[in-house]
């Protein structure tokens, strides 16, 4: 995770950045396409890892919508792109709130220049460990009613954290904070016990200084006893694809997919 100070180092790689660079943007600097570049070239196919996991995030905040959700704190958010939260959200109803929380200065700049015509979506700059403080931040206060259901979506950040972080912990204080009806969304690196999995999370760990893969298992815990929806944790390009664009049933998916997992809990 990258220093959350107001002071953006051009010569430090940045998650928020590099996940830029791979799902085709343009807000990144050399040292992130470095990185990137190293995914691309020397990992081939592994960029996909994060392209379905923004369309699993599209499918998913789609669905909560129509659902009936209309709050949204996106924990993690990096870099506004295409179908960013909010945009998918307002799709299905105009009158969603969305709340976008990153440490990188950078998602701070873009997403408020962004944003600004927009009284119903805000991004913060916090650090995802920082729960309480994400909580009592007077955006969030003002934003988020937390007596009516809040979507909470922690899409491809909880691995990035280490045990001693406590990232069930983390799930847990936002459970404890939403009503009943609110769902919890995570997408999540999974231990594939194998050369490619080893390959990008010692990449990764070595670029960054931090990250664990989890189990399936492991993942299923974090969320803790809320009610995991169907189809359970399983790869991101499994979890409810579209019948016309994403039958992947009938295929075998690639280690790259398989990589990482997503899973959808309400709380009852």
């Amino acid at each position: 995770m990258s220093d959350s100070s107001n002071v953006i180092d051009p010569s430090k790689p940045s998650i928020a950045r590099v996940y830029d660079y791979l799902l085709g943007g343009k807000d990144y600097y050399p040292v992130d396409q470095e990185i990137g570049d190293h995914f691309k070239n020397d990992l081939p196919g592994s960029v996909v890892i994060a392209t379905s996991n923004r369309e699993v995030l599209v499918r998913a905040v789609g669905e909560l919508a129509k659902a009936g959700l209309r709050q949204f704190i996106d924990l993690g958010s990096g870099l506004p792109t295409a179908d960013n939260v909010h945009q998918v959200a307002q799709r299905h109803a105009p009158d969603v709130k969305v709340v976008y929380v990153d440490n990188d200065p950078i998602v701070l700049a873009h997403g408020r220049a962004l944003l600004e015509a927009d009284d119903r979506t805000v991004v913060i700059q916090a650090d995802v460990r920082d729960a309480k403080g994400i909580r009592e931040h007077p955006d969030v206060i003002r934003l988020i009613d937390f007596e009516q259901p809040v979507a909470v979506v922690f899409s491809a950040i909880l691995h990035h954290l280490n045990d001693d972080e406590n990232p069930a912990e983390i799930v847990r204080f936002w459970t404890d904070q939403i009503p009943s009806g609110s769902a919890v969304f995570i997408s999540h690196f999974r231990s594939g016990n194998n050369a490619e999995t080893e390959a990008v999370e010692q990449k990764l760990q070595s670029t960054f200084g931090r990250g664990r893969w989890r189990t399936d298992e492991e993942i299923a815990e974090l969320f803790g006893d809320l009610e995991i929806l169907e189809p359970g944790v399983v790869p991101v390009s499994q979890w409810r694809p579209d019948p016309v664009t994403g039958p992947t049933a009938v295929r075998e998916l690639t280690v790259w997919e398989q990589l990482i997992v997503a899973g959808l809990a309400r709380k009852p």
